[in-house]
């Protein structure tokens, strides 16, 4: 009885998964309007809060409130559209853009530090007629995409450390640091964690995937500490004080402080779209590294927990994508995928609320900023590719079950014919 009465709730949730999820190709079905309906979601919601969190600094230096809102729209507009296109395209067809688009990132990369422009201490960006483009967001997924292609070449090989971690690692290695160059090390530890994400799909042995992410964190570190605004930051986490911090007036812990208190003002449904009171200058990036906080002040503890449900929603139906694959080079991209955008969205939600230092990390689909919204919704559109050809079997098998029938019912009758006759 007991023991019965003990399963029951597991037995439960099994059957409440199959029924969500459906068999066969039907999961699959469902898996895919999950995603897109997830992401669609996400989007809107970030060009509503970036309307909201952008219009009274653009107004204090004289714009229109619409200008950063009607670009992020712009932006979603293309990223939609490249979402589609890349979903009605074959995932292995894309091993053909592995070495052009790694290449391609390299080179913008080491652009960026020559010609780029400097925004917040960070070189990220290259001006190209009037927009911004910021490279080391494309680096995420080209990167994630030539370890899927190399990690499949060598799938029997992968046992020895010297095929496991070369070329993979020190491409990645390279990539983070021309990323850490200009001084960013957000971006720098979301490469690492989709270098990490890649060897972990392509089920290298975990001795080598313990080395190989014991060396990424003595790496992270040594960045961190190379730096001493990122070192007085951590300080700040911590709750130490350090005079070489305080001597020269700055507050890190303003961003945070504000941001805290943005979330705690707006108690479970918020002060209400656009009425909040932190963007008033009080929250520095109000628009993009700590959006998050406009949500929870003007929307509550309701849309924080809807925007957690969306990303859950989205990483349960991805992983499913994810788990159904038989072959190495989509399981590996899709995961390295499904990896990067919930890793970042879980470090961005830390660092708002004080979990972690802050290290400038964008919330995927909701921050202001176009090439991360672009290559974010492009990175989907391969997941949903995936998706649709685990959809594909089933209207194949219809399709012959509807020939077959004719066929037989003419063999049936044929021989009667020849008999009267």
């Amino acid at each position: 009885m007991a023991t019965a009465q003990q399963e029951r709730p597991g037995e439960a949730a099994q059957t409440l998964w199959r029924r969500l999820e459906g068999p066969g190709p039907l999961g699959a079905g469902a898996g895919y309007y999950l995603i897109l309906g997830s992401t669609l979601a996400l989007t809107a919601i970030g060009i509503m809060m970036v309307l909201s969190a952008s219009s009274v600094e653009s107004i204090s230096l004289g714009d229109s409130p619409y200008t950063a809102a009607l670009k992020q729209t712009m932006f979603g507009v293309i990223g939609v559209i490249g979402m589609f296109v890349i979903s009605r395209i074959n995932v292995r067809w894309l091993k053909r853009l592995a070495w052009p688009g790694i290449g391609g990132t390299l080179v913008l990369l080491v652009l960026v530090q020559v010609i780029g422009k400097r925004v917040l201490g960070n070189r990220n960006w290259i001006d190209v007629a009037g927009f911004s483009l910021q490279p080391s967001e494309f680096a995420k997924l080209f990167l994630a995409l030539w370890m899927a292609t190399i990690l499949n070449m060598k799938s029997d090989l992968l046992g020895r450390w010297g095929h496991a971690l070369v070329p993979v690692v020190p491409m990645g290695l390279a990539v983070a640091g021309l990323v850490v160059w200009g001084h960013d090390l957000g971006t720098t530890l979301v490469i690492l964690l989709v270098v990490a994400a890649g060897l972990f799909f392509g089920g290298i042995p975990t001795r080598i995937f313990a080395v190989c992410g014991a060396f990424m964190a003595a790496g992270a570190i040594a960045f961190a500490m190379t730096s001493a605004n990122r070192m007085c930051r951590i300080y700040e986490w911590l709750g130490q004080s350090n005079s070489a911090c305080t001597q020269d007036g700055a507050d890190f812990g303003y961003q945070v402080q504000n941001g805290l208190q943005g979330l705690a003002s707006g108690g479970w449904l918020g002060v209400g779209l656009g009425q909040s009171r932190q963007k008033y200058n009080w929250i520095p990036e109000a628009q993009n590294d700590f959006i998050f906080s406009v949500l929870g002040e003007e929307l509550g503890l309701f849309g924080t927990l809807l925007v957690l449900a969306l990303f859950a929603v989205l990483a349960v139906a991805i992983f499913r994508v994810v788990v159904r694959q038989k072959e190495m080079f989509p399981r590996i991209l899709a995961g390295t995928i499904m990896a990067w955008l919930l890793g970042q969205a879980a470090l961005n939600m830390a660092m708002v609320t004080g979990l972690m230092p802050v290290i400038g990390v964008p919330l995927p689909f909701i921050s202001s900023g176009g090439s991360a919204l672009v290559s974010c919704l492009c990175a989907v559109g391969v997941v949903l590719s995936l998706a649709r050809e685990e959809m594909r079997p089933s209207r194949a098998a219809r399709t012959k079950g509807t020939v077959k029938k004719p066929q037989r019912a003419t063999s049936k009758t044929s021989p009667k014919r020849k008999a009267t006759t």
